[in-house]
């Protein structure tokens, strides 16, 4: 029974979780595809209500090679949108596949109730929680009918010596209740039962202790990436350049949000006042629009408030990922030609009105994309240096930190 138990709660916690599907549907499917809209691809919604489930698993896991194989259904399917080939995700496994099947037929949990500075909160598995109550209830059955079971065999026995046996009193339902826990073996049971149930909710609590997916504090300027990056379409660099250029991303200064709303100030929309939000911009510069002049004593800084955070002993470096590994990233992430690769990590940006944490930045997640990510080593600046270097070491010339990128100010300087 304890082993049953225990299958069941590791099996259930790892089922067709809706809030792991949500997170991979996020990551891999989301520049192409909507629950309930046409976008590149059609919304999934309906398709997913109409399909068969063992169709969809592969036509996720391989779609290419279920088209050229000459199925029927993957032919038709393909003809949506003939410019746009669906992407192959051979490295999700069919229980993930059924996880973001799963969080599509849920379809996206609703915002209302939720804590203040919008952290999502993870969503036990109705499965997880469905298997321990079905184990914990079928076992108290079996142990009531083994318990009779014995009783009968006692009777049986006792009978068969000559032991004359007299019938016991039927006990009101509390007494019963109350000599239920005068038992040592259905005590043992119950607490082996809620030690399970409490290290199971005790255990999905921990691993998501510190998982900040979802989380959007107010900031002190209302900017909209959606404005700037969507219908504007501002490129990344020209705000965030030192993701490529160095460890950090680096928050753009006031001065380059001047470049634009030195002359953009929104008075259009606000009766031929300057925007409330661009003024907050001036007021932090000490800038005087009507005499287009600054004043330096007036300065102060503009406090805002960290979205990503990383524990202090995990090293990431932003140019690493954007430049060197920019193609690798690309492809498993399935990104667009037209979309920045910062959009693997950071989700859609161009689509949110305020930021927000958009991927779970666990470690797992991190080595899940370190294991799965195809390295392309062509051409590629990095990868040569490391070559050179070791045709070097193989013909025993001298070998310095510099030659292998020893030079680079990330090495020292976090």
């Amino acid at each position: 029974m304890f082993t049953a138990l225990s299958v069941l709660i590791v099996s259930g916690s790892k089922a067709q979780d809706v809030t792991e599907g949500r997170t991979i549907f996020k990551e891999r499917c989301t520049s192409c595809h909507a629950l309930d809209r046409d976008l590149v691809g059609p919304a999934l919604q309906p398709i997913v209500g109409s399909k068969d489930e063992a169709f969809l698993i592969k036509w996720i896991n391989n779609a290419p090679a279920l088209i050229a194989s000459g199925d029927k259904e993957a032919i038709e399917a393909s003809k949506w949108n003939p410019n746009a080939e669906m992407t192959a995700f051979p490295t999700l496994t069919e229980v993930q596949i059924k996880s973001i099947l799963a969080y599509v037929k849920a379809g996206e949990p609703k915002k209302a109730g939720e804590p203040e500075g919008g952290a999502v909160q993870q969503e036990v598995s109705s499965f997880s929680i469905a298997g321990v109550i079905a184990v914990i209830l079928i076992s108290i059955i079996v142990l009531v009918v083994l318990g009779r079971a014995i009783q009968m065999l006692e009777r049986l026995i006792l009978t068969k010596q000559g032991v004359v046996l007299v019938e016991k009193e039927k006990l009101p339902l509390m007494a019963g209740i109350g000599q239920l826990f005068k038992n040592k073996k259905f005590i043992f049971f119950f607490i082996l039962c809620m030690v399970a149930v409490l290290s199971t909710f005790g255990w999905m609590g921990m691993w998501n202790t510190g998982v900040h997916t979802g989380y959007q504090p107010v900031q002190p300027i209302k900017f909209s990436h959606e404005l700037h990056a969507g219908v504007n379409q501002i490129d990344c660099q020209y705000c965030h350049s030192g993701a490529f250029k160095s460890k950090n991303a680096t928050i753009p200064s006031l001065n380059v949000c001047m470049n634009c709303h030195k002359a953009v100030q929104g008075r259009d929309n606000n009766d031929g006042n300057i925007s409330p939000e661009i003024q907050k911009i001036y007021n932090a510069l000490g800038y005087d629009a009507d005499k287009m002049s600054y004043d330096k004593s007036k300065e102060k800084p503009v406090e805002w408030v960290r979205v990503h955070n990383l524990p202090d002993f995990a090293y990431f470096n932003h140019s690493q990922h954007v430049v060197v590994g920019e193609q690798a990233i690309r492809k498993e992430k399935g990104l667009q030609p037209n979309e920045p690769v910062c959009f693997a990590c950071h989700g859609p940006v161009d689509t949110m009105e305020e930021i927000y944490q958009y991927s779970p930045l666990t470690m797992k997640w991190c080595i899940n994309c370190h294991r799965e990510a195809e390295l392309d080593v062509k051409d590629n600046g990095y990868y040569t240096k490391i070559i050179e270097a070791h045709e070097k070491i193989k013909k025993g010339e001298k070998i310095t930190p510099a030659s292998l990128g020893g030079l680079e100010c990330g090495k020292c300087h976090y």
